[in-house]
């Protein structure tokens, strides 16, 4: 009898109990939820009034995931990734038009009667004034993780908007049709990197892993005790803030020198990946004070940047666009 070597997709189809190996964005209720838990975490926290700035954020890109079109996507560039494993849609080589008009419709949200408090609304008419090369080009350095100190108290905004544009097309895929990709330590559509990872409960993903992605929202399965960076499995340790009750901890690895936040949702069944890591910015700065491990990935609402202007010796600063 002639064997055949089973792939692993078609391991899983055999597998009756198996798990979702990709979680797909609901784009319909995705930002939604976030909003309302930034929310429910600014309550008491140190860094309440950036949550409250971030949630209006998130407001906007709930009311503007409806209205974007997008361009229908290109079947070869697919059939291709999928063929030699590689992430669909790489996310700084496939930036879709449409999120310009995402950015206006965020921004028409944002200067509203419910939108940001007036010492920020200068900030959105600097927005509105940039030409789309202009904002292309902004976008293009945010997304190969660059950003110059004059445009940091954009970046959110212009992150979010890809965010919703990059989630939209992401939703509209069939899980079955994203590739296996090497390394696993990035998303698999559009090759960024995750802002966090997340223990999911219900369903049949229940008791799983996941890595969040920062751009498309994307989720896809990785196995527990294994860095989410260099996917070492040896060097594997926890850090909390006492009295956390252990929702959100850092998973440091000693092969990589990194850490990255792990969203705990059997500890708290509201906790949302990129809402809870921004909240959890006391974890970063104990990590920063008292471990050598630097942070593997950015939040994409939250910027370190350094100017091309000033020199290199200069150190990155932290900055806050709600204080601007």
């Amino acid at each position: 009898m002639q064997q055949r070597i089973l792939q692993p997709g078609e391991i899983e189809s055999l597998d009756k109990t198996s798990f979702p190996r990709i979680l797909l964005p609901q784009v319909a209720s995705l930002f939604a939820e976030r909003a309302a838990r930034l929310r429910q975490l600014s309550e008491g926290n140190p860094i309440a009034d950036y949550l409250q700035f971030a949630a209006k954020i998130v407001d906007a890109q709930h009311a503007a995931v409806s209205k974007v079109e997008l361009q229908a996507l290109n079947t070869t560039d697919v059939a291709r990734a999928q063929q030699h494993s590689m992430p669909l849609l790489p996310a700084a080589e496939h930036i879709d038009p449409a999120w310009h008009q995402v950015l206006n419709a965020m921004l028409d949200t944002l200067a509203g009667s419910e939108g940001l408090p007036e010492p920020l609304q200068p900030l959105i008419q600097s927005l509105r004034e940039l030409s789309h090369e202009e904002r292309d080009e902004i976008a293009q350095r945010l997304l190969e993780k660059e950003v110059a100190a004059r445009h940091i108290g954009m970046a959110p905004f212009i992150m979010a908007a890809l965010q919703v544009t990059y989630a939209k097309r992401a939703a509209a895929l069939n899980a079955a049709d994203v590739p296996y990709t090497d390394p696993a330590s990035i998303c698999p559509v559009c090759a960024s990197e995750p802002v966090a990872s997340v223990l999911r409960i219900g369903g049949k993903a229940n008791g799983h892993r996941y890595l969040h992605c920062s751009t498309c929202c994307t989720e896809w399965h990785m196995v527990r005790v294994k860095c989410s960076h260099c996917e070492s499995t040896a060097g594997i340790h926890y850090q909390t803030i006492e009295g956390s009750k252990d929702v959100i901890t850092a998973e440091t690895c000693d092969e990589c020198g990194t850490y990255r936040k792990i969203v705990n949702q059997e500890k708290d069944p509201m906790a949302e990946p990129l809402a809870d890591d921004l909240a959890s910015l006391m974890l970063d700065l104990l990590m920063s004070e008292s471990t050598t491990f630097k942070r593997a990935s950015a939040n994409p609402l939250l910027f370190v940047a350094v100017s091309q202007e000033q020199t290199e010796n200069q150190d990155e600063a932290l900055v806050d666009p709600a204080a601007e």
